[in-house]
């Protein structure tokens, strides 16, 4: 009897889309609607993403212009962004408000390859937790007969070897966001 391993390879894709939005969410040294996507806005008694209240655009490089649909919208918005505390500045003008990501500096830099990596190991313990209850369950099949030892270790072996290879992809997604933040 083989052990199924489509539970785990579920639970690694979606480690890995978890890893992905979180890397998102990492400011670089360039402006990304990205960013906001985090960021909810009190909207008529509701908690709403940026984007469902409001258009955003790349001004240039380093700004960000944000349309609410609904001008009354603009301090709504605005105090949103302040409170969610992304690192970056508002100026509210007529038509909506510009958000402006100041360049990076080295020790922001520093600070966010921490926060990279310290994102990556987040993943990481999460495949580790998923590697051991599979582990255990295949140890569990063992101890009632169900498969054998020779079984047992190749069984070991492959779940290794997807365990690796999500390792592979979250250390890709991590050396790619590093290579964003130092520019």
């Amino acid at each position: 009897m083989a052990y199924n391993f489509s539970e785990l390879k579920t639970h690694l894709a979606d480690i890995e889309v978890w890893l992905a939005g979180e890397y998102s969410g990492v400011r670089t040294g360039k402006a990304s609607p990205a960013l906001l996507d985090s960021v909810l806005v009190d909207s008529y008694g509701s908690k709403l993403p940026i984007k469902h209240v409001a258009a955003i655009g790349i001004e240039d490089a380093l700004t960000l212009r944000i349309t609410p649909w609904d001008k009354s919208q603009v301090k709504g918005i605005e105090s949103a962004i302040a409170a969610a505390n992304i690192g970056v500045s508002t100026a509210p003008d007529s038509d909506g408000i510009r958000v402006i990501f100041p360049t990076l500096t080295e020790e922001r830099r520093k600070m966010l390859t921490k926060l990279t990596n310290e994102k990556l190991e987040e993943a990481r313990v999460s495949l580790r937790k998923e590697r051991e209850k599979v582990w255990n369950e295949i140890q569990v099949m063992e101890k009632n007969g169900g498969i054998g030892e020779d079984v047992k270790f190749r069984l070991k072996d492959e779940l290794q070897k997807i365990v690796d290879d999500g390792n592979t992809k979250f250390d890709s997604l991590a050396s790619k966001k590093r290579e964003e933040i130092e520019g």
